[in-house]
């Protein structure tokens, strides 16, 4: 007896996304995603946007550079698996991985949200010249752009992927408001 489906998975969890969609076509309720604005680049920033994992590879060819990556486990075989020169890595993931993911990695396990001053630390004392991020948005993970801006690093900013057309609101607020909720009708 569900009425509504509300899709608040992490922006690049495209598969969970579609099924969420099927699903909800196929019961005939309606379907609203609470999406986090994607981080669009400000003055000083020096992105450079590739549509997916592999395009950020490639941008990685080169000389062996100091690279933080801040993607998550799910995608760090394919930094493993490709040619590229040996660049150390900087890893910083919420769970510890149960062996090294890459060659020559430093892994930090930590959760955000995190702070500007932190980042920009943490990649001064690691030497990182470039970083490699999903474009997730919201603000937990948004300390190491900032850091990046200041110290004048580039970043590799893969965009989120194509997902089916749903209802997209970007606040709680909106989603009780879509739900009908409003004032101090929010009890569940």
């Amino acid at each position: 007896r569900i009425t509504h489906l509300i899709d608040a998975t992490h922006p690049f969890a495209a598969q969970m996304s579609a099924n969420a969609v099927e699903a909800a076509a196929r019961a005939g309720i309606p379907l609203a995603a609470l999406t986090r604005p994607p981080w669009r680049p400000g003055q000083g920033d020096d992105w450079r946007c590739v549509p997916d994992v592999a395009a950020a590879v490639a941008a990685l060819d080169g000389p062996a550079r100091r690279v933080m990556l801040a993607l998550g486990r799910q995608t760090l075989a394919a930094f493993a698996a490709l040619p590229l020169p040996r660049h150390h890595y900087l890893l910083r993931l919420a769970e510890p991985p149960d062996r090294p993911p890459l060659p020559d990695c430093e892994i930090i396990v930590a959760r955000g949200p995190f702070d500007v001053a932190g980042d920009t630390a943490l990649l001064r004392d690691r030497r990182i010249e470039v970083i490699v991020c999903k474009n997730a948005g919201g603000t937990g993970a948004a300390a190491k752009l900032c850091a990046a801006r200041a110290l004048g690093l580039p970043v590799i900013m893969i965009d989120r992927p194509a997902l089916p057309a749903r209802t997209e609101i970007t606040t709680v607020a909106g989603i009780f408001d879509w739900l009908g909720h409003t004032g101090a009708d929010l009890g569940v």
